[in-house]
């Protein structure tokens, strides 16, 4: 699984960030997170509010900072 957090890099961003890495540990899921700050990479998504999560090529949650829960359940859903 590919994850990637989109954002200018600000403390949203980071929290997101680590709140996946965290869901990611407790839940055992093998998946490689990355930051991505390019503007264009960014819009390339059609994201126009950071931070944003995308996991396989896919946006699944932008403009916010789900909590553990929800990252979780995003996470099942995308592992079968």
């Amino acid at each position: 699984m590919d994850i990637k957090v989109l954002g200018a890099g600000c403390a949203n961003c980071h929290t997101l960030e680590d709140r996946t890495k965290a869901v990611l540990a407790d839940t055992g899921v093998d998946a490689s997170v990355e930051m991505i700050t390019d503007y264009g990479v960014i819009a390339g998504y059609g994201v126009m509010n950071t931070p944003a999560l995308v996991i396989d090529e896919q946006v699944v949650v932008s403009g916010r900072v789900p909590d553990a829960d929800e990252i979780a359940a995003i996470l099942t859903e995308h592992t079968g």
